[in-house]
């Protein structure tokens, strides 16, 4: 998937995960049903909350478990949006989703 992919696909038909800038460091729920087979609305909001991080924090993206690893869908788009930044697989959670965190610089 690149970058124009997710661009434009959402924006008029999903409410914003957040619409505050996070000056800490915060998880965003990307496991909500709406995201269990849409692909494209899970790398959309995941990208709009590394958006609404301030610089020094970190988010945690948990994404639903019927998505897969992160790495099928999400790392490639991090690479492509923000290479000056790391990020980490975390972990699986119990009920199956996966946390992947972001360091925003």
């Amino acid at each position: 998937m690149s970058s124009t992919d997710h661009d434009h696909d959402h924006e008029s038909d999903a409410e914003p995960v957040t619409e505050e800038v996070h000056d800490n460091s915060w998880s965003v729920n990307l496991e909500k049903p709406r995201y269990a087979d849409d692909v494209g609305l899970a790398v959309h909001d995941a990208i709009d909350a590394v958006e609404h991080t301030a610089p020094g924090n970190h988010v945690n993206l948990v994404t639903h478990a019927a998505l897969g690893h992160p790495e099928a869908f999400l790392y490639e788009v991090l690479l492509e949006e923000y290479p000056e930044f790391e990020w980490e697989y975390i972990k699986q959670c119990g009920c199956g989703g996966h946390v992947t965190r972001v360091h925003v610089e």
